[in-house]
């Protein structure tokens, strides 16, 4: 089974659309693709990000048929980390990873989107970064281009590193799009070579 974690070095760096491309990449391959989002915050009536994505996947695979509790099991109403937001209720992992295997059963490409960045708890001793183990995802960071994005691409990949995480990371080109080039580009070309963009995935 092939799954991936998307993560992202901040809030607000485009996990959901990242999700979408790669979604839409692998179905072109010809992928039964999925998706999961264990948690999201911030939701009033439905989860956008996962209502959103749901209906994406039975566009480009029919099989998946699951209902939004399926996709999204935790929902939370205070836009906040996980672990706040859940108030006084529980994040069972165990239950995450059936609702996994369960929607593996219908899928043969598991996209699974996390919440904010790799150091956002989700309870007091787990953060994001945990779940690319326990969940066994290959996870894809998720960077912006906006001003102050060297130091959050240098501090997220020294996390994974650290922890010897192998991963790919792209960088999502929507902020600050008139003076990435000469701000921010020139440095991560001379650091890290060639670089990997969203909007190039076909």
């Amino acid at each position: 089974m092939n799954r991936v974690f998307i993560t992202a070095t901040n809030t607000d760096v485009g996990k959901t659309y990242a999700s979408e491309q790669i979604l839409k990449h692998y179905a072109k391959k010809g992928f039964k693709v999925g998706y999961f989002k264990p948690c999201e915050t911030g939701v009033t009536h439905s989860p956008l990000d996962g209502s959103k994505m749901l209906n994406l996947v039975k566009e480009l695979n029919p099989e998946f048929k699951v209902t939004i509790e399926d996709v999204v099991p935790y929902q939370f109403k205070l836009p906040a980390a996980p672990y706040v937001a859940k108030e006084d209720k529980d994040i069972n992992f165990i239950f995450l990873k059936e609702k996994i295997a369960y929607l593996e059963t219908m899928c043969d490409f598991l996209v699974i989107e996390g919440a904010g960045g790799l150091m956002v708890p989700v309870l007091k001793d787990i953060f994001m970064i945990d779940l690319i183990d326990i969940f066994e995802a290959k996870p894809i960071l998720i960077a912006p281009s906006k001003l102050g994005c060297i130091n959050d691409i240098l501090l997220s990949i020294e996390a994974l590193k650290k922890r010897e995480i192998e991963f790919e990371w792209y960088i999502n080109l929507f902020q600050d799009k008139d003076s990435y080039d000469e701000v921010s580009k020139p440095f991560l070309e001379d650091y890290f070579g060639k670089l990997k963009y969203l909007h190039e995935l076909d």
